[in-house]
């Protein structure tokens, strides 16, 4: 009986550390397209304000 609950509670350990781990890859990927969208957003203003000759660097 008590490697049942010995298991048990295992498992719930283990999928609230896998929940806690998904939900920190998620959000570090969620910044790094927000970080993507604003840099094409800036190479699209510079392109359209400054002329493409003077964007590429």
């Amino acid at each position: 009986m008590a490697r049942i609950l010995l298991i048990a509670a295992a498992l719930v350990v283990g999928f609230f550390v896998l929940g806690a781990v998904l939900g920190f890859l998620f959000n570090v990927l969620k910044v790094a397209v927000i970080i993507g969208i604003v840099i094409l957003a800036v190479a699209a203003a510079c392109r359209l304000f400054a002329g493409a000759e003077r964007c590429r660097r």
